[in-house]
């Protein structure tokens, strides 16, 4: 009798390490839905949810550093046509996006608009000094006005006023703007900046389809652009890259529009990182993301003047002229990083570092957010030679001019991360955890019940 209780006890054990296995096995599935589900739904860019509050708000601190490229052979270029030499000068750091949206309206296909609101805020403890700091730079009076006015009236304009190819400004002047004796007007690279927005954008909020959450659906009201002869090139495409889709695959590409350089562009997965105890997955802009059209041809409708960019086989510079009033702007990546060699050739003292110089988004794979990122960009301008402006005459050939290169960078704070730690991946980890305990624990039991019974059966079947 006793025999035939251990054997059932044994089957009796077996029978309950398969059901906590079975157990364990089913909460893998069930609790990943849960997971999904959660996650889904708090994406969601709507009242209530957390992706709205994170939205909403300004978020993490943005900070824009600047670097300027001062003129060291200023003299020397106008006199005898000398290849400019430039030292770069900076960061000159301000905070930045610290303002909610304004005009948030939810509309009825799932979109929601809103304005961003822009501003500036310097900080000293940041910068290697005051904004009152001197660069010798290119003048942006004459280098914009030469693409723009006729050569004989330019060079009146420029005698008339007494002024050069190159100036002394403040930093504070150059980005925000000046009284230029020329144009009798403001100038400045960024100016007017304070008090003003960028949008309207619309964006979808997810709701019922979340794969299209923060994706733009308008920008100013348009679903296409203006700047290019291309419907291509005119495309919105992705979000603002604040933010994706849940559950971002690494083998996905990542899209996304920028309004400071008119156009949209993807990234692609890196590596991994650990920020803050937290997996994200690094994203980068690809360098045939400004390869010459004969390398990526996608970026053929982008070419805009076959001499500037030599029958557009020049790399590493986008010329945004259509989107800033005929102005001669050309963006590039900082010190001209993955661009053609005769661009640090024109210009001297440029040296690109990878490291330090491309961009990059960190994304949390699961929730889609960008937990950290740093936009690096670098605002250049075009002059060329003339056989009627004085201080071109010694001009060899056209030359992309750098002016200065910014970092828009943020990342998560302590506070944030440590909340998102305790709310999300310690409750994924304990379900995990959970989930492994059930399955190996019955597993074990089974197994272990299973040889006993066995055993038993045969050591009885000698006996008997």
């Amino acid at each position: 009798m006793g025999c035939c209780n251990r054997s059932n006890g044994l089957l009796a054990g077996a029978v309950f390490g398969a059901v906590v296995a079975f157990l364990g096995g089913i909460l893998i599935p069930v609790g990943n839905r849960i997971i999904k589900g959660t996650v889904e739904k708090e994406a969601v860019v709507e009242p209530g949810t957390t992706a709205y509050d994170t939205w909403v708000s300004a978020g993490a601190n943005v900070y824009r550093q600047f670097w300027f490229f001062d003129v060291t052979n200023a003299d020397e270029v106008l006199q005898n046509g000398t290849i400019p030499v430039v030292v770069q000068k900076g960061p000159y750091t301000y905070r930045t996006r610290y303002l909610p949206k304004e005009n948030i309206t939810f509309n009825p296909n799932e979109t929601a608009s809103f304005l961003l609101p822009l501003g500036a805020i310097f900080e000293p403890s940041m910068s290697v000094g005051p904004e009152e700091d001197n660069v010798t730079s290119l003048n942006l009076a004459v280098a914009g006005a030469y693409s723009i006015v006729p050569e004989q009236l330019l060079e009146i304009m420029i005698k008339l006023s007494k002024s050069s190819l190159f100036q002394h400004r403040t930093v504070k002047e150059l980005l925000w703007g000046y009284t230029d004796p020329m144009l009798k007007g403001t100038v400045g690279l960024f100016a007017p900046y304070n008090g003003t927005y960028d949008g309207y954008y619309t964006v979808y909020t997810g709701k019922n389809n979340i794969s299209k959450v923060g994706i733009i659906d308008r920008w100013k009201g348009n679903r296409i652009l203006d700047f290019w002869d291309d419907k291509y090139c005119n495309m919105i495409n992705g979000t603002d890259a604040s933010s994706f889709h849940p559950f971002v695959d690494k083998k996905e590409a990542l899209y996304f529009f920028s309004s400071d350089i008119c156009r949209s562009v993807s990234a692609g997965f890196k590596e991994s990182k650990d920020l803050k105890g937290i997996e994200v997955y690094r994203y980068t802009l690809l360098p045939s993301t400004l390869a010459a059209p004969n390398d990526n041809p996608d970026n053929a409708c982008f070419c805009k003047n076959l001499k500037t960019t030599k029958n557009c086989t020049l790399a590493g510079v986008l010329d945004i002229s259509s989107c800033q009033g005929g102005k001669p702007i050309y963006i590039s990546l900082p010190h001209f990083l993955y661009g053609s060699p005769s661009l640090r050739e024109n210009v001297l003292g440029l040296n690109p570092n990878e490291d330090h110089h491309y961009t990059f988004l960190d994304v949390e794979p699961t929730t889609g957010f960008t937990f950290r990122f740093a936009k690096r960009i670098q605002v250049n301008m075009m002059y060329g030679p003339s056989k009627y402006i004085t201080v071109l005459k010694k001009v060899k050939d056209y030359t992309i001019f750098p002016i200065v290169w910014l970092n828009e960078t943020a990342a998560l704070d302590d506070e944030t991360a440590d909340m998102f730690k305790t709310e999300l991946i310690s409750r994924i980890e304990m379900l995990d955890l959970t989930q492994k305990a059930l399955l190996g624990t019955g597993v074990s039991i089974f197994v272990l019940c299973l040889i006993a019974y066995t055993v038993d059966r045969s050591f009885r079947n000698r006996i008997f």
